[in-house]
Formats: C-alpha cells, sequence, structure tokens
C-alpha cells in the first residue's frame, strides 16, 4: 500500500530537522542527540548552536555520525575540529538492511552535483595523504 510521507516535501523535512535540532540542543539536560545526517548544512546548523548555546565540542549528550563509507568528509573534518563522531553501520539480514542502503545512497546522490563532489574530494584527500 501507498504510505504518506511525515513531511509533504524536502524542504519541510529538513526544517522540521532542523527544529527539532534546536529544541534538543536547548535542553541537553534531558536529552541526548546522535545527529546522524549527510546534510552539511545541518552539521553547521548544529556546529552553530553549540557555540550559540555555549555546548562543549565534546559533550558527550551530542554526537554526530555518518554511515560508513559515505559522507567521509563530513566525518574526518567534524573529528579533526573536535566534535563526537561516530560511524554507523546497519546489520541484520540482506533484505533488511538493502532496502535502508539503497535510501540512502539514493538520498546522497539526490544533491545536484553530490556524487562528483564526494570523488572529487575522495581524491583530494588521496593526494594529500601520498605527501
Amino acid at each position: 500500500g501507498y504510505e504518506s510521507p511525515i513531511c509533504e516535501n524536502k524542504k519541510a523535512t529538513d526544517d522540521n530537522f532542523d527544529k527539532t535540532l534546536e529544541y534538543i540542543i536547548n535542553n541537553l539536560k534531558d536529552i541526548s542527540v546522535f545527529i546522524g545526517t549527510h546534510n552539511e548544512l545541518s552539521c553547521y546548523l548544529a556546529m552553530e548552536l553549540m557555540e550559540t548555546y555555549n555546548i562543549s565540542k565534546q559533550d558527550n549528550n551530542v554526537w554526530f555520525g555518518q554511515l560508513y563509507g559515505m559522507s567521509d568528509h563530513i566525518s574526518f573534518n567534524l573529528a579533526a575540529e573536535g566534535y563526537n563522531v561516530a560511524k554507523y553501520i546497519p546489520f541484520g539480514p540482506v533484505k533488511d538492511v538493502m532496502p535502508y542502503l539503497i535510501r540512502r545512497a539514493e538520498e546522497n546522490t539526490s544533491v545536484a552535483g553530490q556524487t562528483s563532489r564526494e570523488l572529487t574530494l575522495i581524491k583530494s584527500e588521496k593526494k594529500r595523504r601520498k605527501l
């Protein structure tokens, strides 16, 4: 059957994410957050909110995370700046895991130029490491 989306469109989803993120960052005494996103703008927002609310980069109530093998430039740079970062790996029966991985891949390649940008970043990092 047809499943109606929680949000009408991508902008509504992003707006909902941002509002929820601000609420959580402003209420870390009661809640923790794992910011599992490949969206750079959402990561920048979280960093700005942490600064606005004087939240330490190492506060154990705030973690950033990206799927293993995806958006490594985000994970690397957040970690290099001192934020708590984890890579996550879904596991389970292939029939359950594959649809999730396919959705994540589709989401991350739907951003205009994201795939070629990611490849460019990987090539730059490989070149840098050869020094």
